[in-house]
């Protein structure tokens, strides 16, 4: 019998390989994990749309935690399992920063309820959305309402993270004046994006607000208790900043090759990169109780 219940798998930079697709040997590692009896929930940054061909490779039937955490969903039915939504006023005045800054706001909805993804924010200067949200969205098919204030947002209570996306050296600035603006009123990352293989010039990052203390661990906790599962039975594969929570506290928290240092110094192991199948590689290692949890 594995040690662990619960895989907790992130996609980009872990499941996902630098062309972004899943390889054969992570697919077949999945399925390992399964029919060892261990449920595998995909967290991901992503939104539900923005995952479908990960979802498709690996035929996800477990809960999926996506949008940073803010939403878990049963990606058969497609249907909202447990949402976390962000203050109103809280996204109007971090929309004001985010135009202050020359960028469009980016406000993530809960699809399972509307008919669009995205609600995109431009002010009345038409602040326009980065070329790399243009192509996002483009690739993954996804449906954007635009409009000029939040005043025509007919489903506030909808929105499950608010975002802008721009050269790092513009997000940071605006992420000190959201985290002086709200403090542990929100959950903010900012963090590289995921980027066309043919971008030059300087890394685009993704800045993200969600409610406080909303994070992939906050969805994964929500699934446990209604699971009644430990929480030291859980193990979880990340490389980014918004998978530090899963290190922190899972049972046996693993970083990726290719992770950033904040993640390994976090993490009880460290795998292969995302280059090398290194959640395969992970998968067989817990497999054969060669990564366990010993707090």
């Amino acid at each position: 019998m594995p040690a662990i219940d619960v895989l907790a798998l992130d996609l980009d930079g872990t499941l996902l390989g630098p062309d972004e697709r899943v390889s054969d040997a992570n697919i077949a590692a999945v399925q390992r994990a399964r029919d060892a009896g261990i449920t595998v929930l995909v967290c991901t940054g992503r939104g539900m749309r923005e995952s479908v061909r990960a979802l498709t490779a690996i035929d996800q039937r477990d809960p999926i935690i996506v949008a940073g955490g803010s939403i878990i969903a049963d990606p058969v039915s497609g249907k909202t399992l447990h949402r976390f939504t962000m203050e109103e006023q809280i996204v109007h005045e971090a929309t004001e920063l985010f135009h202050e800054a020359h960028s469009a706001s980016l406000i993530m909805k809960d699809r399972a309820e509307i008919d669009y993804d995205y609600l995109v924010a431009h002010s009345e200067h038409g602040h326009p959305m980065h070329p790399i949200t243009d192509w996002w969205i483009e690739d993954n098919k996804l449906t954007v309402r635009s409009v000029e204030h939040l005043h025509e947002d007919e489903h506030p209570e909808l929105t499950v993270r608010l975002g802008m996306c721009a050269e790092g050296s513009r997000s940071g600035p605006v992420a000190q004046k959201v985290s002086e603006r709200f403090g542990d009123k929100v959950w903010v990352y900012d963090f590289p994006c995921v980027m066309p293989g043919n971008h030059t010039g300087e890394i685009v990052h993704i800045l993200e607000l969600f409610a406080a203390n909303t994070n992939k661990w906050t969805a994964i906790r929500w699934y446990l208790e209604q699971h009644g599962i430990d929480p030291m039975r859980v193990a979880a594969i990340g490389d980014q900043v918004n998978d530090v929570p899963m290190m922190e506290h899972a049972g046996v928290g693993i970083a990726m090759g290719n992770a950033i240092d904040a993640v390994k110094s976090h993490a009880r192991y460290v795998t292969e990169s995302n280059h090398n199948d290194g959640v395969a590689r992970a998968i067989d290692r817990l497999l054969a109780g060669e990564f366990s949890c010993s707090r």
